[in-house]
């Protein structure tokens, strides 16, 4: 009976007020508009839909912990159980008295603000359920005319608000009106939602709110600008005393009260949650989030709707990057390529779990920021491709070397399948994959080493440019192409090799010559790890859509693309770098397989490699143009390079990463060579052998002598009587040792070689200890190792 009424007495106030509207004199039409609002009273809509309002966004890390918020508005939903009452008694003291008893609108107040409003005056005095209304409108608006529909200062839209506030009553009971309102309502510098002003304002929840700080809050809804605290401090307080005053006058508090919250000092301590991935740690992996979010349609029709809902949804993004990993990988980052390094080069590095696709972290030596012209700040995330907000790529030099062994291995070719590999060689006849024979090719190894015969694992070890141009045409260049592309491979600029016509014309696919994004590298290397199980790279596992209330799970996408005895092969020949091969000093102490790389004039550096739990990539190089700006002469840091090579700053980024990362994880071992690939020895078939069996020439049984430190005629009389050929390079590397000196041979002292093979030695320049060196131009011989005990480590590849 007594709801009735109360609904009677609500219809008889609506009409009251449109007869009041109709009765006054037209302005401008206004009266006209005014009559037929309220002629048609009964046939407007009544159903206004009330869906949560926007809310943060929230992207979490594999433990839980925050990564970043992206919202478009600052709000945080609370229940009304969890707004302290002293709250609720200041906003409905200041803005609807008596809500609890009416029907919806405030009689007298809708009534003054309906004729001054005709009369040219904007006044407000609306209910708290229409001021709901009107914010509902204003946040459900889609296009700027129903925002200014929602917002103008008209009858009319006093009278449909009158008209949902009169319906809303009936089908929501007053907490869950007043809860919408103080979760919708804006406060005042950024803060929406009463908690979300409670903590940005006071740094306390809405449930913990005193007196003195719900009646500041309180006070800023009628105009939020005006009573702004940060600026306008003087009239934050007076509104504040304002609010206090009409809590005595509807018996909320006392007067005691009231003066004692007057003599309160704001106290404000103005804190507005990180928006977005610049204030983030992990911004580019935050940022790979974002895009995977706008690009996807699983997300949504099209990339406005997509970055609206992760912006107003409330989402809680659940992802797979791992703590650990994320902070060991940065780390070794910015150790060897400083952000604000005056040089500009730049590094990058991804780490993906084999098996799942998940990526665990994603790192590079720069500053998040728009500002790519100041030093050490780009938006541009050099780890992925250009379609998630990456780079064109750059030319991974011989990590692609790896994808020659698999599709050879492919084709049934054993590990001894050997070549006569010089110092430089010519390959003819290579037909690519639209059928078109490219020119001859002469392809040539750094520092003019001849290595002689090599097999698979001797090539491998020595990154034999000549012997992987054989490989590639015996495998066959397009199998190669499409072996790559298997894994996953393709142009950072979205193109893949068998279509792209630059791709399909160059000879020296095997070294590299592609530009290709870390994380492309390091999920094929992943590949090989999970014995030929391809999976999409992954960075979000699970998605809670608090609006929706649904909960989006996502599985890895996985897929066999390679058989596991290929895959096996590979990884147990990529293993033996670490075996007196290119990658001899980057050991993590567990097994791993790896490979270095470096481009042609030394444009960029790459390391690649793997465990069974994880595989990474690094590139270093310079993002305005590595054939342009090149990893020569260069200081990073404080340390000066006259050649930056795979194993100079990518391999130790490599191998402090994945130390750190596997630290506490069980120590797992690599699958075993298959044995249908036959013999592993690294020793080549002698003259006149096929190469399909293997021979087995005697090795000096000390291996290769120490010859470092001694004079050239020395060192060179030394290796030969030990049974080895000499090849002196040309050139000289910075070491300990003095001037014109042995600083370094290659392979490593003690290395066990075939009799008559090649042992490459290097003279000192002095100024510096001896390092590991890649060849220049796609890095293709023997490394070149330390001396026995000589402090520290360049770590050049």
């Amino acid at each position: 009976m007594l709801q009735r009424i109360s609904q009677l007495v609500v219809v008889g106030v609506v009409a009251g007020l449109l007869v009041a509207a109709m009765a006054l004199p037209a302005v401008g039409g206004m009266g006209i508009t005014a009559r037929n609002v309220a002629s048609g009273f009964l046939d407007m809509p009544s159903q206004l839909e009330t869906p949560p309002p926007p809310q943060r966004s929230t992207i979490y890390d594999s433990e839980g912990g925050v990564i970043a918020e992206i919202f478009d508005q600052n709000r945080e939903l609370v229940d009304i159980e969890d707004v302290s009452p002293v709250m609720i008694d200041a906003i409905m003291a200041i803005e609807d008295a008596s809500f609890y008893e009416h029907g919806g609108l405030d009689v007298s107040g809708t009534l003054r603000a309906a004729v001054r409003t005709l009369g040219g005056n904007t006044e407000g005095a609306s209910s708290i359920t229409q001021q709901y209304v009107k914010n509902v409108q204003i946040e459900a608006a889609t296009s700027q005319e129903e925002l200014d529909e929602a917002r103008e200062e008209t009858i009319a839209r006093k009278i449909r608000e009158l008209r949902y506030a009169v319906a809303l009553e009936q089908r929501m009971t007053k907490d869950e009106i007043l809860e919408g309102y103080l979760n919708i309502a804006y406060f005042s510098d950024g803060a929406y939602g009463v908690e979300s002003a409670a903590q940005h304002f006071f740094q306390v929840p809405a449930s913990e709110l005193e007196l003195h700080q719900a009646a500041t809050i309180a006070g800023l809804v009628r105009y939020p600008y005006l009573y702004n605290p940060r600026f306008f401090p003087e009239q934050t307080i007076e509104r504040r005393n304002v609010v206090l005053d009409r809590m005595v006058s509807t018996g909320a508090i006392t007067e005691e009260e009231a003066e004692e919250a007057k003599t309160e000092d704001m106290d404000l301590d103005l804190d507005t949650p990180p928006n977005g991935c610049v204030p983030s740690d992990q911004p580019f992996f935050c940022d790979y989030v974002v895009q995977e979010i706008e690009q996807d349609e699983r997300f949504g029709p099209n990339e406005t709707e997509r970055a609206r809902w992760l912006r107003t949804a409330g989402l809680e993004i659940h992802t797979t990057l791992d703590p650990q990993t994320q902070d060991a990988g940065q780390d070794a980052v910015d150790k060897w390529v400083p952000r604000d390094n005056e040089s500009r080069k730049v590094a990058a590095q991804v780490v993906i779990e084999p098996g799942t696709g998940h990526i665990l972290g994603m790192m590079q030596s720069r500053n998040y920021g728009p500002d790519e012209s100041k030093l050490g700040e780009t938006s541009i995330n050099f780890t992925t491709d250009a379609d998630r907000g990456g780079s064109s790529g750059f030319q991974a030099g011989s990590t692609f070397k790896a994808f020659t062994l698999a599709a050879a291995l492919e084709q049934g070719l054993p590990f001894s399948t050997s070549f006569n590999s010089p110092a430089s060689t010519t390959v003819s006849g290579q037909v690519s994959c639209n059928g078109g024979r490219l020119q001859t090719w002469s392809p040539s190894n750094a520092g003019d080493s001849n290595a002689g015969n090599l097999n698979m694992v001797s090539g491998t070890k020595a990154s034999s440019n000549t012997y992987f141009a054989q490989l590639q045409a015996r495998a066959g260049l397009c199998n190669t192409m499409e072996m790559a592309e298997k894994l996953g491979l393709k142009r950072a600029d979205g193109t893949l090799f068998t279509e792209n016509p630059n791709s399909l014309a160059n000879s020296s696919f095997t070294l590299g010559s592609e530009e290709v994004s870390p994380i492309r590298v390091a999920n094929a290397y992943a590949t090989f790890s999970a014995g030929g199980t391809y999976c999409e790279p992954q960075a979000i596992t699970r998605i809670e859509d608090r609006q929706a209330d649904t909960t989006i799970e996502l599985e890895p996408q996985c897929e066999r693309v390679i058989d596991e005895d290929v895959a096996d092969g590979t990884s147990y020949l990529l293993s033996q770098t670490f075996h007196g091969g290119t990658a001899s000093n980057l050991g993590i102490g567990r097994p791993a397989a790896g490979k270095t790389g470096t481009t042609d004039g030394s444009a960029a550096a790459w390391f690649a490699g793997f465990t069974p739990q994880m595989a990474s990539s690094v590139f270093v190089g310079d993002p305005r143009g590595p054939q342009q700006y090149p990893l020569r002469n260069v200081t990073i840091g404080d340390r000066p390079y006259s050649v930056v090579y795979g194993a100079t700053i990518p391999g130790p980024i490599w191998q402090e990463t994945m130390r750190g990362a596997h630290e506490g994880l069980e120590v797992e071992q690599l699958a075993s060579p298959p044995g249908k690939f036959g013999s592993t020895s690294e020793s080549a078939p002698r003259s006149g052998d096929d190469g399909d069996e293997e021979a087995s020439p005697a090795s000096h049984d000390g291996g290769v002598p120490n010859v470092v430190g001694m004079t050239e005629a020395a060192a060179v009389s030394a290796l030969e009587d030990a049974g080895y050929s000499v090849n002196v390079s040309g050139t000289t590397v910075r070491s300990s040792e003095p001037e014109g000196s042995v600083a370094a041979v290659n392979p490593d002292p003690g290395s066990q070689l075939p009799e008559g093979a090649t042992v490459n030695v290097f003279l000192s320049s002095g100024g510096g200890q001896a390092s590991t060196e890649d060849a220049p131009g796609n890095d293709g011989w023997y490394p070149v190792t330390p001396a026995a005990g000589a402090p520290g480590r360049d770590g050049r590849d």
